[in-house]
């Protein structure tokens, strides 16, 4: 006698899919996360929300290769629409997404982006020049400013997502030149070929770097470059930053502060990062809230 079909699983409460968010959100990026406790308790469960299924979908093409990666690419974009359809899968992230935009007006458009981001990280994609990493730093995290802008509310229009978008591609140029090393042992290179060449810097003075953690001239000046433009990006981010609303100004000041800060310790180490991978303390970034506040009161002040 055929068994009949196993009944599926009800989707969590929406209390435990949230409490699996903010752990998500903790154990992958403590800045982040440092950043959220600052939104009041409901945007931040939403901003939670959002992390996690972007890092679930970033999971799909880290932890797995080949084929295996591809599938689970499009099971989470399937999930994704699931959601904002209203029709969660039983994961909670899903219960957890479908919650928040229904809260809030996030735009499924960026998660649409950010999958095609991902699928940059998939087909061995060859980055050629500055638009090329332009391209995949939008879509990977600067869409991501598109997420959390509505959730905390703003004024400014366009103009105010722009800066969002900005300030993301800066959090992940400065993911990109922390992890040279990981990326590397991954069989990833992120860093432009137009920049390899102009700089003289070749693939075999990459692998050497990682194999010996020896930072060339050449090399030093590259990362060097990059990381003023990666500056130049968070400072053109935060002009948007006073135009969202409420505690979320000083949530995303405070997490920007720290993520630069990550450049400020990757030139302290000498610009190695084949094998050392820069950092703040969390007690650095306890101490940078004072001053993200002040500059916040200073943009108000001259706004």
């Amino acid at each position: 006698m055929t068994s009949a079909p196993a009944a599926p699983h009800p989707p969590p409460r929406l209390e435990e899919a949230v409490a699996h968010c903010r752990e998500v959100t903790r154990e992958h990026s403590k800045t982040f996360y440092l950043g959220s406790r600052l939104f009041p308790p409901r945007q931040r469960e939403a901003v939670w929300a959002v992390y996690a299924a972007c890092r679930d979908g970033d999971d799909a093409v880290d932890e797995w290769t080949g084929a295996q990666a591809e599938r689970g690419l499009e099971r989470w974009w399937d999930r994704v629409q699931g959601a904002f359809a209203g029709a969660p899968a039983s994961h909670p992230i899903d219960t957890a997404l479908a919650w928040a935009a229904v809260q809030h007006p996030i735009p499924l458009s960026a998660f649409a982006e950010l999958h095609e981001g991902l699928r940059m990280d998939l087909g061995g994609f060859e980055y050629r020049d500055m638009d090329d990493l332009a391209l995949y730093c939008r879509r990977v995290a600067g869409v991501v400013g598109f997420m959390i802008a509505p959730i905390s509310g703003y004024s400014g229009g366009e103009r105010t997502l722009h800066h969002a978008l900005m300030l993301g591609q800066a959090m992940q140029l400065t993911n990109i030149l922390r992890d040279v090393g990981e990326d590397l042992e991954r069989g990833r290179v992120y860093l432009p070929a137009s920049l390899l060449d102009e700089y003289g810097v070749s693939r075999a003075t990459l692998e050497r770097g990682l194999r010996s953690g020896v930072v060339t001239p050449e090399y030093r000046a590259l990362i060097t470059h990059l990381s003023g433009l990666a500056r130049e990006w968070y400072e053109e981010g935060r002009r948007g930053i006073p135009c969202l609303h409420g505690s979320a100004r000083l949530a995303v000041q405070a997490a920007a502060r720290a993520y630069e800060g990550i450049l400020d310790d990757l030139a302290r180490g000498d610009y190695d990062n084949f094998r050392r991978r820069a950092h703040v303390s969390g007690t650095r970034k306890l101490l940078m809230l004072p001053q993200a506040w002040w500059e916040l009161r200073g943009a108000a002040a001259r706004a």
